[in-house]
Formats: C-alpha cells, sequence, structure tokens
C-alpha cells in the first residue's frame, strides 16, 4: 500500500462483493455517502465486534485512508463488515515517519480515518500527535465516538463513577511504580489503570501496599467469550493473580481514598507501615504510608519507631 501523496480510491482491496465505500450490515449493503475532508478519530471494538457503531463503519467506508496500529487487526473488523478502505500503519515505531505524510494527504484534501487496536484512538498510544498538529494546521479533527475500555471496566466494576482518574500504564520498573503510586493515593476519585499480563501480579501488590485494603475490581477479556471481573480487595487480588498465569492486558479499577484519609485510624495506619516495613526501610515505609493516608510524616514516623520497638521486644 502507498503512503501520502495521491488519494488511493482505486487501491482498495478488500473481500468480493463490497464495493468502495459502502459497508455490509446483516448482509445488506450500505452505500457510504461523501465524507468532507479531515482527520476521523474513529473508537473501534474493545472486544466484541457487534460492538462497531453505524457511524463508525459508515467513516471507515468513506475515508480515503485509515491510519491504524496494526493493519492485520484492523483488517479483521473490515473484513467483518465489508469495507474495502486501504490501510496504513500509525504507531509507536513510525508515528514520526508517518505523521507528516498523513497530514499531507490532509492538505491534499483526503479524508482520513485514525483507529487503534481496540477502543478510543488517542487513549494510551500516540494518536494525540497526530490530533493535535491537524487541528493546529487548520484541519477539521472530528470524533466518532464508541466502544472504551476505560468506560467499560468503569461500569462493571461496581465502584463509585462520580469522578474518576485515567492513569493508564504505571511504570513497569518496581521503584518509579511505588512512587507513582504514592502520588496516585491521595487523588479523591475512583483509579482507573491499564497494565499488561506479565506485570500484573507485581503491580497489584505495590498497589495493595501503597493504597491500604482499597476495595478493587480486575477486568480482563471485557466484552470477548471469556470476559472476567474479579472483585475484592487489592491484597485479595494481588493474590489471586499471584496464583494463576496472567496473559494480556487488563484494567485495574480501584475504589478513592476515604473522604477523611487525615483522620485514618491508628490501626490501619499501623497495618500499612507493617506491610511497608516488611519490604522496605523505615525511611521508604515512612514515605508511603504518609502518602496513602496523607498524614504528616512526623506523625507516622512517630508510629513506625514505636512498631519497630515493640518488635524488639
Amino acid at each position: 500500500m502507498a503512503e501520502g501523496g495521491q488519494r488511493q480510491s482505486k487501491a482498495r482491496s478488500g473481500p468480493v462483493g463490497a464495493d468502495p465505500g459502502s459497508y455490509v450490515v446483516a448482509g445488506q449493503k450500505v452505500a457510504a455517502g461523501k465524507l468532507p475532508a479531515g482527520l476521523y478519530l474513529v473508537a473501534t471494538p474493545i472486544g466484541h465486534l457487534g460492538d462497531v457503531t453505524l457511524r463508525a463503519l459508515e467513516t471507515l467506508a468513506a475515508a480515503d485512508v485509515i491510519a491504524c496500529e496494526d493493519t492485520r487487526v484492523t483488517a479483521r473488523l473490515l473484513e467483518r463488515y465489508g469495507i474495502k478502505t486501504p490501510l496504513t500503519p500509525y504507531h509507536d515505531h513510525n508515528a514520526a515517519a508517518a505523521r507528516p505524510k498523513l497530514l499531507a494527504r490532509l492538505v491534499d484534501g483526503a479524508a482520513v480515518a485514525l483507529v487503534a487496536d481496540a477502543g478510543t484512538p488517542l487513549v494510551s498510544d500516540p494518536g494525540f500527535k497526530l490530533a493535535r498538529e491537524a487541528a493546529a494546521a487548520g484541519h477539521a479533527v472530528t470524533a466518532v465516538p464508541g466502544a472504551s475500555s476505560v468506560l467499560a471496566a468503569l461500569t462493571v466494576a461496581g465502584l463509585p463513577t462520580d469522578r474518576f482518574f485515567f492513569e493508564g500504564f504505571l511504570p513497569a520498573k518496581e521503584g518509579p511504580r511505588r512512587m507513582r503510586i504514592a502520588e496516585l493515593a491521595r487523588i479523591p476519585a475512583t483509579l482507573v489503570l491499564f497494565e499488561a499480563g506479565p506485570r500484573i501480579a507485581g503491580a497489584l501488590t505495590d498497589l495493595a501496599a501503597g493504597l491500604g485494603a482499597r476495595a478493587a475490581a480486575l477486568c480482563r477479556e471485557l466484552t470477548k467469550l471469556h470476559e472476567e471481573v474479579r472483585r475484592g480487595d487489592l491484597a485479595e487480588l494481588a493474590h489471586g493473580a499471584a496464583d494463576s498465569e496472567r496473559r494480556g492486558e487488563f484494567v485495574i479499577v480501584v475504589a478513592p481514598p476515604a473522604e477523611r484519609a487525615d483522620e485514618a485510624a491508628a490501626e490501619d495506619v499501623d497495618d500499612l507501615l507493617r506491610r511497608a516495613l516488611a519490604r522496605v526501610s523505615v525511611k521508604d515505609a515512612v514515605g508511603e504510608v504518609a502518602a496513602a493516608t496523607g498524614l504528616p510524616r512526623r506523625a507516622v514516623y512517630q508510629r513506625a519507631l514505636a512498631l519497630a520497638k515493640d518488635g524488639d521486644r
């Protein structure tokens, strides 16, 4: 496939019987209307291909080109709905080179659709730079909303939804991850995080240590045949993840902190300190617990010394 330059209206390829500029729903071919020039941010299913919207299908069928993370993944969606629009890769590794070509196509008057492998583009992917530069250049940027793993997980978690904070992926290394969790501890909202399967056990363990016994939900394979939502406190979820093989990507939803963290019960603080002291030095333990509870470091330090003294008896 060609990138940039002239439009590729004659270079489309796809399933037999699906004309350019059309899509197929329930066996019926539907003609897609003319799409004005601009960048279209199109949400795609996070698992179940039936979750795509009619507007998304029409936009994808009418676009001059579809920029996507993995052409093989997007091709499966297009094949399902008889769409023949050409694909071009746009991902972390080629974005710097591919972005100017897509912007050049916008200058030429093309309609460019941007999709992620699953869900809404620009969420934890490089698409925001393309959208930013397209808007700065005066091109129309249009959202075609739909599926989102963030909202899907939030709604099934059984936790407060009136205010939430999307963190995305935590740092992969243990030290930076614990530091970031300490920063997240004070945010007065439900937390929504992404995590990869190989790191899920470590991430949950550190979340339990840094945030305490907060209620949480671990979501996997949302909307798919083997959808799984596990609920419990963070320590329970961490224990379960450590005892089983984990593949794929997860969404973690964590309840917000207590409304008055500065009035945390002494026994809760002691419990957090004991867990932290079993892993790290007194200084680091005090830092973690102070961040998680909002209590003054001096007060937490005094409790840590008292616990250490009791342990020596």
